[in-house]
């Protein structure tokens, strides 16, 4: 080969290397961008210069120096579909734990959990109430202090209920702020799909573009099962809970269905739900019934990590909050509407911890307030067995006095279902708790309601759900429930903690091939600047020779 033709082998050297160094520096430069991925420039030989052939012997050629052949990512894609169905996994348990000590908090540590506590059995509460009427039931002081500790405990339940409500109203307001990140990760995944088959149509690989992609995969992943493929052309496609989310330059929309009583939102896909109203301006009327088959999630399913049921931020919010606000009768297996239907506590209750406490600390107050009604009636009636015109326990018009009643409503009817949310304090004895004189007609004390009072508290009769066999009585019932929640939570801590190991050693392990390293870049400057250097030395030997050659032959 000529010496000029020699320039060049060390020219392809100083490009490659310049180029190198280039990258380096841009990996360096973006050592904490959030997404960024190490490149790496890929080397290759030129073709060679053939000078002979023989059959016998090896050819003569000669090398005609090094190509830059592309620069690329340094990812690992088994690492990132198992980062990200571990990552949204985590997300999962992070809900339900976090949900699970909310509660906890509410009933036990917060000022309503507390004070409902004390309201029930502190020194000055109820169950103390109850004792000191049942010493002396014919002293108005402790007929006042027994109607006051029964307000007492009936607005403080009602306070413990309604911050439960709240908790499910932020977790509803969660599920729509997921559903907008999904629709507007979905809409930027599209773009960048066709932003980088343009660029990667010629020549050039859009790297930062992919780097952005595939932030957006992952933050995907936390809130929801998703899959993926890419095709020859550079565009992924992505299935979102086994449906197609963006594909074929398409994006399919999730939309949210507000319920009109609860105002609870069930996420749907917009193409797959079925209309049959319109309003004037063309725009679908969406009912329940709609959007029956559309239904982003199936929460009867098993949660499970077999099935990779378990994955997810919006399923576990969705879970977390339930449907609707739940009462005792559904421990019963009674639904909203009032109807027996078999399991259905199991089916629509057990798996939403909000759901399943509400339902839980209603029974509570639901049995604590109708058995301090049942005793007072049966009181009454005792007396009017005895005596057909006995007026004991009852009001002007011969009713029986209960302490709670019933929320009447605007036309004049009272609420149904004795649930914590539809009663008051019988206003009449709150005025006058002496109408509570607790004498009978021979004016002798009654002690048999008073024994009948203590027996309601102490009795062991009553069970958490239908899926708990240990009874307990009012004193322990609230306890028993926050040591529930305590459990379950620990449960959950624990699947959390061992989940955020697996999903920290992957993100490490990924770490180490598409993480930047400081001293790796480094020291691949180093070794790319020697090697410009020498690129940059045998081009000055070259020259030194032509210039020895062409100042010999000029003489």
């Amino acid at each position: 080969m000529s010496l000029m033709g020699s320039l060049y082998i060390g020219v392809s050297g100083l490009r490659t290397s310049s180029n190198a160094l280039n990258t380096t520096a841009h990996n360096m430069s973006n050592l904490d961008t959030q997404g960024y991925t190490r490149q790496q420039v890929q080397q290759g030989t030129r073709n060679y210069l053939t000078h002979s052939r023989d059959t016998t012997r090896n050819w003569i050629q000669t090398g005609l120096g090094v190509n830059y052949t592309r620069t690329r990512q340094e990812r690992d894609a088994i690492l990132d579909r198992n980062y990200r169905r571990e990552s949204g996994r985590q997300s999962f348990y992070d809900i339900s734990s976090a949900a699970l000590e909310e509660i906890e908090y509410i009933l036990g540590e917060s000022n309503e959990g507390h004070e409902f506590s004390e309201a029930l059995s502190g020194e000055e509460g109820l169950w103390a109430a109850v004792q000191e009427l049942a010493k002396n039931p014919t002293l108005s002081v402790n007929q006042n202090l027994f109607v006051t500790k029964s307000y007492e405990f009936l607005t403080k339940a009602q306070k413990v209920y309604d911050s439960l409500c709240e908790y499910q109203d932020n977790l509803n307001k969660t599920v729509k702020t997921d559903v907008n990140k999904i629709n507007s990760y979905a809409k930027e995944i599209e773009a960048l799909n066709q932003a980088i088959m343009r660029v990667e149509g010629g020549p050039e690989h859009a790297n930062d573009l992919r780097d952005r992609r595939n932030y957006l995969l992952d933050e995907l992943g936390k809130i929801g099962n998703i899959t993926y493929s890419e095709d020859m052309s550079g565009y992924v496609s992505v299935r979102f809970e086994q449906v197609d989310l963006v594909k074929g330059s398409l994006v399919n929309e999730m939309c949210l269905y507000e319920d009109p009583q609860t105002g609870f939102y069930t996420p749907y896909w917009k193409m797959l739900a079925k209309y049959d109203k319109f309003d004037k301006e063309g725009n679908p009327i969406v009912s329940e019934k709609n959007i029956e088959g559309a239904k982003v999630f199936n929460l009867a399913q098993e949660i499970s990590s077999q099935f990779n049921t378990d994955i997810g931020s919006l399923k576990s919010t969705l879970l977390a909050r339930g449907d609707h606000r739940a009462t005792h009768n559904e421990l019963d297996n009674i639904n909203p509407d009032g109807e027996y239907e078999a399991n259905w506590y199991n089916a629509h209750v057990k798996d939403s911890v909000v759901m399943n406490v509400q339902a839980e600390f209603d029974k509570l107050v639901h049995i604590i307030t109708t058995k301090i009604n049942s005793v007072l009636a049966d009181a009454a009636e005792r007396a009017t067995a005895l005596n057909p015109d006995s007026n004991y326990l009852r009001d002007e018009n011969g009713n029986p006095y209960q302490m709670f009643q019933l929320v009447v409503a605007e036309d004049g009817t009272p609420q149904t279902g004795w649930t914590v949310k539809n009663m008051i304090i019988n206003q009449e004895l709150r005025q006058n708790p002496s109408l509570l004189n607790f004498r009978l007609d021979e004016h002798s004390e009654d002690n048999e309601t008073m024994e009948a009072l203590k027996k309601a508290f102490e009795e062991a009769i009553y069970t958490l759900n239908p899926n708990v066999t240990t009874p307990v009585c009012f004193k322990d019932y609230y306890k028993n429930l926050v040591s529930q929640i305590a459990n379950t939570g620990s449960v959950f801590r624990a699947v959390q903690e061992n989940q955020n190991v697996a999903t920290d050693a992957l993100l490490y392990a990924r770490e180490q091939i598409v993480g930047v390293s400081s001293d790796e870049e480094l020291t691949n400057m180093i070794m790319y600047q020697n090697a410009y250097n020498a690129s940059s030395r045998y081009i000055n030997v070259i020259s030194e020779m032509l210039d020895h050659l062409l100042t010999t032959l000029g003489r």
